[in-house]
């Protein structure tokens, strides 16, 4: 008979990492990103057109904020928060499947943005907590690979689907189940790990902006407008150049894999340089990688875009957050969530624009919209790169830490 004064055992750190890797690859890479190589085969079948492809994205994106703000307040635990938003990303997504008119499809994407952040934030607090628990480990950092591994998974998926000449009903239906598959093995660690008998979280103490850091939230949001219309449409640009999707296809999975990669390189970066000068760089990479499909509309150019968003949008994120919190007096918690509805943000604002740009001008918005976005990750990195010539004395230290 069990000893029920013996200590709780967790699991390994290796399972407690994987279980957080997987955990993010459903909320992120199915419930929030399988829509983008969704979206062409969708177009392909006549069931909507890229400017309904936009409002669906922006629909979306409003969830992942709305989620974002509401997680704390839930007064569930991180691992029921997690448990919540996993299983319903799972339905929602199979939910896709059924016919409806655009409000209906935008009511289901609304509803797994809220899904996707409750998970993020579920996981990031109880798979980073179990993890401290067990001591040093680098799946601190590796987790976060789980959102690029998980949109190369979900298109993959979807690029031999379509290349087996499934239909977006039936692929919708075979990602929910791909979602629930991968969501087992995360029960079974959430039912090990030990949970705190408090909420996920208390409500955000409030604080104040450090002096400059307000151009960094600026330039935040800035980056969820320039990421999100390539992370949108990039397949549907591919989709343009070749008709064949056994080629299209690919250019998500490229996407996602590229990103998977760039967060085990990120921390050799920041050793190398500052926060600011790799964000700032990252931000000029990125902008050339917006800006060539709507230059040169080609296989190379999408390729090309493909792997330059895709290899730098993580390690904006991960240089942006170490920032914020290097600068931040005592608690960084309010710092961090205000650069994450900034960003949240600027993602609802690139296919909003682009809908509308694609309603005025049906040939030529996507290109328009492509440019802005270039256009303001160019702009966002001068002004971190002259952030980055301001003397020691006028930033806290901590900022130049490289």
């Amino acid at each position: 008979m069990a000893n029920p004064q013996a200590p709780h055992r967790e699991p390994p750190a290796w399972a407690i990492g994987l279980a957080g890797l997987l955990s993010l690859a459903v909320a992120m890479g199915v419930g929030r990103f399988a829509f983008t190589p969704m979206l062409p085969l969708m177009v392909q079948a006549g069931q909507l057109d890229v400017a309904g492809g936009g409002w669906l994205a922006a629909a979306n994106y409003a969830g992942y904020l709305v989620g974002a703000l509401t997680a704390a307040r839930t007064g569930w635990t991180a691992s029921r928060l997690s448990l919540v938003a996993l299983l319903s990303t799972a339905a929602l997504t199979a939910a896709m499947a059924l016919p409806g008119p655009l409000a209906w499809w935008a009511a289901l994407r609304l509803l797994a943005g809220v899904a996707s952040a409750w998970a993020f934030v579920g996981t990031s607090i109880w798979c980073l907590s179990a993890l401290a628990r067990s001591g040093p480990s680098a799946w601190n950092s590796a987790l976060y690979s789980g959102v690029g591994l998980g949109i190369a998974l979900a298109g993959l998926y979807c690029w031999g689907g379509a290349a087996a000449g499934q239909g977006p009903m039936a692929l919708w239906l075979q990602l929910g189940a791909l979602a629930l598959l991968l969501v087992v093995p995360v029960l079974g660690v959430l039912a090990r790990v030990a949970r705190p008998e408090t909420g996920t979280a208390a409500k955000p103490p409030s604080a104040t902006m450090p002096p400059g850091s307000t151009g960094l939230v600026v330039c935040y949001a800035l980056l969820g407008f320039g990421y999100i219309l390539p992370a949108t449409f990039l397949p549907v640009l591919a989709r343009a150049v070749v008709e064949d999707p056994r080629l299209f296809g690919l250019a998500w999975p490229v996407f996602g894999a590229t990103a998977a990669v760039s967060t085990l390189v990120a921390a050799a970066l920041l050793r190398r340089a500052s926060r600011l000068q790799v964000w700032s760089a990252s931000h000029v990479l990125m902008g050339v990688g917006v800006l060539l499909p709507s230059l040169w509309r080609s296989g190379w150019t999408i390729a090309l875009s493909a792997l330059l968003v895709g290899g730098t949008f993580m390690v904006v994120t991960l240089a942006g957050v170490q920032e914020i919190r290097a600068r931040a007096q005592g608690d960084a918690t309010a710092l961090v969530g205000r650069m994450t509805a900034a960003f949240a943000l600027g993602q609802i604002a690139g296919p909003v624009s682009s809908s509308l740009l694609l309603q005025l001008s049906p040939e030529h918005g996507l290109a328009l919209a492509l440019q802005a976005g270039a256009l303001a990750l160019f702009a966002s990195a001068a002004w971190l790169w002259r952030a980055t010539l301001v003397p020691k004395t006028d930033l806290p230290e901590t900022s130049h830490a490289r």
